[in-house]
């Protein structure tokens, strides 16, 4: 009787920059907007 092989599959490609860049490419405008909001809600609410 054959021993199975327990080979594992090839696991998934490293996408840990792909990511990264992904949440700089969405975080740093959302950030600046939020940024904006406040220094103008400011503005408004002190003259």
């Amino acid at each position: 009787m054959p021993v199975p092989s327990h080979r594992s599959k090839p696991g998934p490609p490293e996408r840990r920059p792909l990511i990264a860049f992904a949440w700089l490419w969405v975080g740093a405008p959302l950030a600046y907007g939020v940024w904006e909001l406040v220094r103008k809600a400011a503005q408004l609410f002190t003259g």
